[in-house]
């Protein structure tokens, strides 16, 4: 029934898409762009615009059009009170639903869409049952709503790492929880192509031992959700020898899990002489010579998040810095895969003996960096 799913803001900009039977291009908006132009409210477009290959169906809510692509006919009502649906369960995970809360619940809405329809047709509409597979966050939203600036540029590289030790010849199958979520998949060669593209079941006989069973890509179009925010303030007087220094970290979008293994690094400028810092956790180092800050964090805690404040030494006469230091962060995240990727089941044919059966998630930080 409903193919793709976009989401539309005031200014016009696609900021969000979900594709369940195929992926339709974005260029199919097009037609729903040109509806708007020629309404004269935001709430007198078309609820129907037909196009030479599909259907489109949308709602106005909270200055947000929720739009549908439908390929064959079906009744507008049934796909308009699901996308109603679709609003009111956001509404109700989030406290409300806008375009800042949706992206940064980024996760939990890709998931939410995923079991609300199977293969594009509605399954799970009721809160009560959603909120059984689906936690809601757990983080304040307050926390969030502190946060400026936006994402720039983001993208996720994955991997399923295997380690096999079973007897004989078992053919294995995987199946996800939303296997939609992997773009540009790399399979092992024991991994039966066919098979992923008709059912998106992964069905491969494993090498014994340690192998890199897929390796995948989620881009920036798919809204990436960052786990941690950074507050920062990060200032530098003409004429005076010394600046000010002042950073918070804390938990963004991670389910509840722990941010661990926490690093902050940044490169302070030439004419930075000495950095006095007091960390609420932790410890930091500065390097006079290379003008390298260090601040190894740890554990992040949300009821009490970490911070460094204190001021600079600047050499005498030196000019304002042209530009603010950039701050790069490195961290982990157990038992979480911040693609949203989640293993349904892995079953073993071709053997009668019951195996032992593990998984782990983890999350790591490649290149993480905020600019101030």
């Amino acid at each position: 029934m409903i193919h793709s799913l976009f989401l539309v803001n005031a200014s016009g900009d696609i900021f969000l898409e979900k594709h369940w039977k195929s992926v339709v291009s974005r260029s199919v908006c097009d037609y729903f762009f040109e509806a708007q132009e020629r309404a004269t409210e935001p709430e007198n477009v078309p609820p129907v615009i037909p196009t030479p290959h599909h259907y489109l169906i949308s709602v106005l809510r909270h200055r947000i059009y929720f739009v549908a692509v439908i390929q064959s006919e079906v009744p507008p009502l049934f796909v308009i009170e699901f996308l109603h649906r679709v609003v009111d369960t956001f509404q109700d995970y989030f406290g409300v639903c806008t375009e800042a809360a949706i992206k940064d619940n980024v996760v939990v809405v890709y998931e939410l869409l995923e079991e609300m329809l199977d293969n594009g047709f509605p399954l799970a509409t009721e809160s009560n049952i959603l909120k059984e597979l689906i936690k809601p966050p757990t983080i304040l939203r307050t926390m969030v709503n502190t946060i400026t600036g936006s994402t720039i540029t983001a993208e996720i590289q994955g991997v399923i790492d295997a380690c096999v030790k079973l007897t004989g010849m078992p053919d294995l199958t995987l199946s996800f929880m939303n296997p939609r979520l992997l773009d540009d998949v790399s399979f092992h060669p024991c991994v039966r192509f066919k098979r992923w593209e008709a059912e998106r079941i992964l069905s491969f006989i494993p090498p014994d031992g340690n192998f890199r069973l897929l390796s995948y890509h989620v881009s920036s179009q798919n809204l990436v959700a960052i786990p941690v925010y950074v507050k920062h303030n990060i200032t530098f007087r003409e004429g005076s020898s010394q600046g000010r220094f002042d950073l918070t970290l804390g938990p963004k979008q991670t389910m509840g899990k722990a941010v661990e293994s926490v690093l902050v690094s940044s490169q302070l400028p030439r004419g930075v002489l000495n950095a006095n810092l007091n960390p609420s956790q932790g410890t930091y180092t500065f390097d006079p010579v290379t003008k390298m800050l260090s601040w190894d964090v740890g554990k992040i805690n949300p009821q009490k998040l970490p911070s460094l404040k204190g001021t600079m030494s600047l050499q005498a006469g030196a000019s304002k810095p042209d530009e603010n230091p950039t701050i790069n962060i490195q961290l982990k995240i157990q038992q979480m895969a911040i693609s949203g990727l989640k293993v349904n089941r892995l079953d073993m044919y071709g053997e009668k003996y019951k195996p032992f059966k593990g998984i782990k998630y983890m999350t790591k930080a490649g290149k993480f960096q905020v600019r101030t």
